[in-house]
Formats: C-alpha cells, structure tokens, sequence
C-alpha cells in the first residue's frame, strides 16, 4: 500500500533541514534515558541524546546493533525462527544485504550520518534497460518493455490527436505542440506510427564499417499488457513499469561502501559504551520517578525516561503499565514478511551480458534478482536472486516465506536459470532470510491501512502518544516507512519529546 501511495505521488519527503537536528548543549544535565532497541532509531536517539548531556543505557536483544539493518558476510550465523541454523560462508570481502537494500538522495537524513561519520558511499545502480522481464515464461530486456510501452502510448495519442479525438481538450495551437512532441519522444513516424530507433534494442547492433544497426521488432500492446495486470496497478507485472518513477526509487540511489550496516556501525562505535547487546526486555513498568525495565533474571534498570523503539507487534507481547488505549492499538499489526536469497557466483553477468548492477523482474515467487552494483569487473559477486515484498503479487511474501530453505533456494535458481540458461550451475553458497522469522523482527516492517500514505489512522495517533515518561520511535511512526529514513526522523520527533519532557520537570525543581 505505501509503495502503491509512492508511486502516485503521495509519498512525503524528508523535511528540509532535519539533519540540522541537535538537542540543545548539555540540557540532558545528566538525566538518564534508556532505549529499548539497537536499531537505526535507538542508535541514532542514543547518539544524540549523549550529546545533549543525558546518561544513556540501549538494550539490544541481538547479539548485533542495526536491527533491519543487516548485512551478512562470511562466518555470520543466520538464525530463523523454527529453521535449523545457516552459516554464510562467502569469500572475503563479499556480503549480502539482507535487510535495507539502498539509501535514496532525498534521504538526506540518513546520508548526513553517514557524512558526519565519514561512511564513504557509492552509487547503487536501482535501474538497468539491460536486465531482464521474465514474464508468462517469456524474457524481455527492460529496455525493450519500458521504450516499447512508451511508443505505443504515444502512438494512441497520437492517433487520438489526429482524428480530431482529443480537440475538445486542449487549445489548438497546444495540441499542434504536443502532436510534434510526440514524434520523438515516441518514435514515431510521418504517419504517427511507432518505429523503433533502437532505445529498445537491436538485433544487429552498429559495428564498423557497412554494418548498420537493425532496431528490434516493436511488440504488441498485447505482448506488454498481460492479462494478469488486469490485477491492480500494483502487485502485479504493472510495478516494473512504475518502479523506477517512486519518488524514493529514483536514480541515483546510493549504498556505502562494503555494506549497508556501515552507517549504523559508525553511530555504534560513538555510542559503544552505552549499549548492551543480548539484553531482551521483559517487562516495561513505571514508577514514581520514571520508569523501569525488567530483563529477567537480571537486574532491572531505572531511568528518568525511556525512548522504546521495538516494532509494534513485539512490543505488544511484552507486560507493561501502558494505558487500556495503547495496549489496543498495539494489537494486530502487520508486518511485511519480506524474504531474500542470496548466491555467490562468478560474474557472468557482466562479463556475457554487461549486466552492471540493476534488477531483473519476474513473475516467479522469487519476484527480483538484484545485481550487485559494487566490485565491479572482479571475481566473484553475490547476486541476490530473491527481493521478495509483494512487487508483482501481493501474496507472494507469505508464500514465499512459508517454503523451506531448500525450496527458496531452488525457485530461486531456476529464475535465474531463466533469465541466464545455463548460468545457475555456477551459483553456490546460498542463503536465504526471511525477515518473518527471523528473532526480534518478524517482519521488515508495518503495513496495512493503518499506515497509509494518504492518512493515519486513530490507531496511528495513538501509536504517537507518550506513556508518561516514554516516547515511542522506529520507522512505523513515520511517513517513510521501511527505510532507515523513517526510523531517524521518528528518533528525532520522540527526542524532542523527551527534552521537552526535562525542560518541564527543571522549571519545576526551580519552582519549587
């Protein structure tokens, strides 16, 4: 839903000036803050509320920070709920992004993070005309879709304009101007008929000397309109066509270098003190002074307030002192549980197709094959030949999710096989995550009408309320969900609440 409202253009950026964000000096006067949560939103709040002068305590369950930010390399343990164990055991220096995939420019909350803290980036390449559709069984380059598509629309305007269909709509002199823009931007011939002028790829491609390029054969509205898309614009074979023009999916899109977890492992190493790893919480109370987090068997611990940014269906499990309305509106909240799988391979892609980094598309379970866009011309590569989140059909993640590891690993070769005959022989060390399964997440993140684009639900306002001295952050209390984005700028809100919070409590020591 929220990547269909994306793509209508509903989707809301990040504020200007929100990476100008900074509690101010020393207000914190040594008030204690613990976070429940060592992901982007915890990471971040611890980072800027020890900066502020707050004494910080962050509580991670895993055994590693970044939550949904995972990148998985040789040696790494893969632990599934109710699944026998994976150890990845790719080369040096190779990895798999397992959760967060691309950071986008406009993203500029994320990306000042990583600039403060010198995380070098690069380009994730999010579109390649090269890569493939295998669509009904059949394999179409991206180029041949995407410029074969915008002939034939702009050959049924055209033909619209010319029988006088479309007079009524537009001043004469206007439609006169459009008719003439039409005839590039489609190729469109004297008749105002589609010709391809090779954007959608050759049969013979230009040489030397006498060899001229021969332009593909245009195909059909039939050929591109599959009878499947009459399923909705969105999770169906549509979404190729619409991916690239998201607002967050528009080019150019970044990665840091060596691994998406790279920027949460450099607030991590400013905050490394403050947190404790393997440390689940078990219940969450009040108390006169602020509140106190249980963990067991361990001793519990006491702050002034408490910045919880677990996921909401988790959080709903743990006892706790919320209010009857809250514990409400924490129950029954979806999350999306996304699957990939991931192979390391020699690059055939590049060096027999030029395929350098981009997506392949599919109509297969495994929905994506995402090339890898860093390492260019070397060796080795991991391919992720699974992204699979509902793109091309929306009950996908759950029955893809609910296949065994050998399963996943299977349907995932055989499109790549597909879309590479004879390469799949050279894939090896395959892993797969689903994030459905996976401990202290179960799921990549909250979906569902309650977190709609276009409004909020009451449920949602609820979501935004403090509970005393708690506040509430992660990517579910924003309007960029599943990004990192989200879960920063949520940060930031519940920070301000928090400051506002002390700012109350010493004007009325002073008072009193």
């Amino acid at each position: 839903m929220f990547l269909g409202m994306e793509a209508l253009g509903l989707a809301v950026a990040t504020p200007a000036g929100a990476e100008d964000f900074e509690l101010p000096g020393q207000s914190g006067q040594g008030r204690s803050v613990v976070v429940l949560g060592g992901g982007i939103a915890g990471l971040v709040s611890a980072y800027e509320l020890r900066r502020a002068g707050y004494h910080v305590t962050v509580l991670e369950a895993r055994d590693r920070i970044g939550g949904r930010v995972w990148t998985v390399r040789g040696g790494d343990r893969i632990r599934q709920i109710g699944r026998p164990d994976q150890l990845a055991s790719f080369d040096p220096g190779l990895y798999f992004n397992a959760g967060a995939a691309r950071i986008p420019t406009s993203h500029r909350l994320i990306l000042d993070y990583a600039r403060r803290f010198g995380v070098p980036l690069e380009v994730f390449v999010n579109s390649n005309r090269g890569a493939g559709w295998d669509f009904g069984g059949r394999v179409v380059r991206d180029r041949q879709m995407v410029f074969d598509m915008q002939g034939r629309v702009g050959e049924l305007l055209a033909k619209a304009i010319d029988s006088h269909a479309l007079d009524q709509e537009m001043p004469k002199g206007e439609l006169e101007l459009f008719r003439q823009f039409l005839a590039p931007y489609a190729s469109l011939n004297s008749q105002g008929r589609y010709t391809p002028d090779g954007r959608s790829g050759f049969t013979v491609e230009p040489g030397a000397y006498a060899q001229a390029g021969q332009p593909r054969p245009p195909m059909t509205l039939k050929e591109l309109l599959p009878a499947s898309l009459a399923q909705g614009p969105f999770g169906s074979p549509a979404f190729p066509f619409l991916f690239e023009t998201i607002f967050d999916m528009q080019a150019p899109m970044l990665q840091p270098v060596g691994g998406m977890d790279r920027i949460a492992h450099a607030i991590y190493q400013q905050v490394k003190p403050a947190v404790r790893l393997k440390t689940p919480v078990t219940a969450i109370r009040r108390t006169p002074r602020g509140v106190r987090i249980e963990l067991g068997s361990r001793p519990p611990v006491d702050a002034d307030y408490c910045v919880c940014t677990l996921p909401a269906h988790l959080l709903a499990r743990i006892p706790s002192d919320f209010s009857p309305a809250k514990k409400a509106a924490l129950q029954g909240i979806d999350y999306l549980p996304s699957v990939k799988v991931a192979f390391e391979s020699p690059r055939f892609w590049e060096r027999d197709e030029q395929l350098y980094g981009g997506l392949a598309w599919t109509d297969r379970l495994n929905e994506n094959v995402l090339y890898p866009s860093s390492g260019f011309n070397s060796a080795k590569g991991v391919l992720i030949a699974a992204y699979v989140a509902g793109w091309t059909n929306p009950g996908n993640p759950q029955q893809f999710a609910a296949l065994s590891h050998e399963e996943r690993l299977r349907i995932s070769r055989g499109s790549v096989e597909a879309l590479h005959p004879g390469k799949s022989r050279l894939l090896s060390k395959g892993v797969t995550v689903g994030w459905g399964l996976t401990r202290w997440s179960e799921g990549v993140g909250a979906i569902g009408k309650d977190f709609d684009a276009a409004g909020r639900s009451p449920r949602y306002a609820e979501l935004l309320k403090p509970e005393g001295p708690i506040v509430f952050a992660g990517e579910h209390l924003s309007y960029v969900g599943l990004w990192q984005e989200g879960a920063a700028l949520s940060a930031h809100e519940a920070m301000k609440i928090v400051q506002s919070m002390a700012a109350e409590r010493s004007g009325k020591a002073r008072a009193a």
